[in-house]
């Protein structure tokens, strides 16, 4: 019990090789995926998830900004902006963390022009997230692509005669999900474009598969 206790809380805790561990990790991305497809603030979204499996004592969602060099808005992502070639879009690129724990790491081009003046000086300032800055915006979500990274169960797994479950642990990978949505003001106007690909950390809690991982995993049997 305290192996598998001290496994979850110190890392997310690989896949045992068994259908029922499978199906599990399964059914938990597949509702993350379908939770943060359906929300107005991914920000928000990430904070309740966060307090739901007690992975901070505190469950705010801080952006930690990534000072690299900015990256250019593609002539689409102007399109999907509805703005024209020359007209300003800045790039923030921030891990959003709960805790000591990166849930997302998110790209974001927005139209400085579409933000009032604080707005645009928080972004570039603070650790706050997107999401936060603009909430009195009331903006919404409008996805552009949604893609699994990780499938515990293979699709098509029904049709195979062979198992789908693999013969030793796998490792949870380190990305999830990717997102790609346009952030939309209360009138619908876009503010931005927004890639949030989704970190394995979101799952560093006790999973269902945590205690049998434990028990077959970190002892080095197979």
């Amino acid at each position: 019990m305290l192996l598998a206790a001290a496994l979850a809380a110190a890392q997310v805790a690989p896949v045992p090789p068994d259908a029922l561990a499978h199906a599990q990790a399964e059914a938990l991305i597949a509702g993350l995926d379908e939770q943060l497809l359906a929300t107005r603030s991914a920000t928000a979204t990430l904070g309740e998830w966060c307090a739901a499996h007690k992975l901070a004592a505190d469950p705010t969602i801080v952006a930690v900004a990534d000072h690299g060099p900015p990256v250019a808005p593609t002539p689409e992502q102007r399109a999907h902006l509805g703005i024209g070639a020359d007209e300003a879009v800045s790039y923030r690129r921030v891990r959003l963390m709960c805790g000591g724990h990166v849930l997302s790491v998110a790209e974001n081009w927005f139209v400085p022009a579409r933000l009032d003046p604080a707005m645009v000086t928080a972004l570039g300032s603070t650790d706050t997230p997107f999401g936060r800055v603009i909430a009195s915006l009331k903006p919404s979500r409008q996805t552009l692509s949604a893609e699994r990274l990780w499938h515990p169960v293979p699709a098509g797994w029904e049709q195979r005669s062979a198992s789908p479950v693999a013969r030793r642990c796998e490792a949870v990978p380190a990305e999830l999900l990717r997102h790609r949505a346009l952030v939309l003001d209360g009138k619908g106007r876009p503010l931005a474009e927004v890639v949030e690909t989704y970190q394995r950390d979101m799952l560093a809690f006790p999973t269902p598969w945590a205690r049998r991982a434990a028990l077959r995993c970190a002892t080095g049997r197979r």
